[in-house]
């Protein structure tokens, strides 16, 4: 039998292949419709937790169109910043969906960021109003930092980004490096309400807790907006839920079960997966003046629509280190 080799991506060889983010977007946008499709195999992550508002998930996707198999290893832990580690961390394996063979094992800091990014960006392609000139960035770390280089993208009518975080060294870098990274115009403010009044894009992005301080009211929101908590329901009062025209989420199935949990206590009935719409199955919006939310869960077939665009661009640049399995 031939040696089987595997390729080692680190997080900076993952960074280095540098994988743009339009094309992120577009591999996403089509991993949802074959989703919507129902040609898509994603069982339920499992997770365990060995400490509180923190988790270790095991996400497993197959995406036949683009040849795509594997598993990501994740954890999020709130409280890494004060060891000065990142939030997420982990590890994502390819296979080799012919034989089952071990392609790749990567680093997933950096897909991860991205592809939620990316996520938010398609179901704002389907769901935001494309005239849409103001969003309202509501935590300025990674994902207040991804979601808005992929809204830019989807959006292009985008001119004024509202930045808030508890930190303001966290938001004063922000509106330093996505200035001009973006070309934006980046005005920080003092409180949530000042981001979310008058935005017609909402993305919070601070960590995921179980039991929220939420903040945001349902008179803050202007007709016609269209929000990605990335957050779950940290930032989001009930009544902002409760009175949204359409609900919509990555994952029905997974939404449910994480409400099981004790997340999303005060969602209305779930509108369609974006999957749905994103496949043409369900029209996602129809009005100009609709108040659309989409909670997107992070799944795994979003990781697997980035890696192996990835591994692929590794390979034929030689990034990375191949072992012997």
């Amino acid at each position: 039998m031939k040696t089987q080799k595997l390729l080692y991506l680190s997080k900076k060889d993952v960074e280095r292949v540098d994988l743009p983010m339009e094309e992120i977007i577009e591999a996403l946008d089509e991993a949802f419709k074959e989703k919507g499709r129902g040609k898509i195999e994603m069982p339920p992550k499992p997770g365990i937790h060995t400490q509180p508002d923190a988790f270790i998930h095991a996400m497993p996707a197959y995406i036949p169109s683009l040849g795509s198999a594997g598993i990501k290893w994740v954890s999020g832990y709130p409280e890494n910043y004060k060891q000065n580690l990142p939030y997420i961390n982990g590890l994502l394996i390819l296979n080799n969906p012919n034989t089952g063979v071990p392609l790749s094992v990567m680093d997933c800091i950096w897909i991860t960021a991205m592809r939620t990014g990316a996520a938010t960006a398609v179901a704002a392609k389907y769901m935001a109003n494309m005239d849409a000139s103001t969003v309202g960035i509501l935590g300025c770390g990674v994902q207040g930092r991804t979601n808005l280089k992929a809204l830019k993208i989807t959006i292009p009518a985008l001119k004024e980004v509202k930045a808030y975080d508890i930190s303001d060294d966290a938001v004063n870098r922000y509106a330093e490096e996505m200035g001009k990274d973006t070309g934006l115009d980046i005005r920080i403010v003092g409180s949530p309400e000042e981001a979310v009044r008058n935005s017609e894009i909402i993305v919070t992005a601070g960590p995921i807790l179980k039991n929220p301080n939420p903040v945001i009211e349902d008179d803050w929101l202007k007709p016609g907006f269209f929000a990605s908590p990335v957050d779950f329901d940290s930032y989001w009062k009930k009544s902002a839920f409760e009175n949204c025209d359409k609900f919509v989420t990555d994952d029905k199935d997974q939404c449910l079960y994480y409400k099981s949990l004790g997340y999303f206590q005060h969602i209305p009935e779930i509108y369609a997966d974006l999957g749905e719409i994103a496949a043409g199955l369900k029209p996602g919006r129809g009005k100009k003046e609709e108040k659309i939310i989409c909670t997107n869960l992070g799944l795994a077939m979003d990781d697997m629509a980035t890696a192996i665009k990835i591994y692929q661009k590794a390979v034929d640049n030689n990034i990375g280190i191949w072992l012997d399995l």
